[in-house]
């Protein structure tokens, strides 16, 4: 249960890398390769790829892929509140909606 709750963290670590990728396409650069050389973007990537060396440690430690699948859907909630706080984009119902169902579904398989 331990590597479900650090596989939880690494979900909304990979939203926070998420939002260090649209910042950095926020930016006009140029020339246009740097949009994908800028310290943002570069932030970004390695934040995924440390999320997805833990998402391999977790389940190496014997969390099941199907366990972390059902988790890792929770970043549809994760991302949309971030973008929300830090990018003030707007949640409608539709996604509202949307984000219960999802969260609904997790609870679910975990009971």
């Amino acid at each position: 249960m331990m590597y479900a709750w650090i596989a939880l963290a690494v979900v909304f670590v990979s939203a926070g890398a998420q939002m260090l990728l649209k910042q950095g396409a926020r930016r006009g650069y140029r020339p246009w390769w740097r949009q994908y050389l800028n310290g943002w973007v570069i932030g970004g990537y390695a934040v995924m790829f440390a999320a997805m060396a833990a998402n391999i440690w977790c389940m190496h430690r014997g969390l099941q892929l199907k366990e972390l699948s059902i988790i890792e859907s929770l970043s549809y909630l994760f991302v949309p509140a971030l973008s929300w706080c830090i990018f003030k984009e707007p949640i409608n119902r539709r996604k509202a909606l949307a984000i219960a169902v999802i969260i609904i579904g997790v609870v679910v398989f975990f009971l």
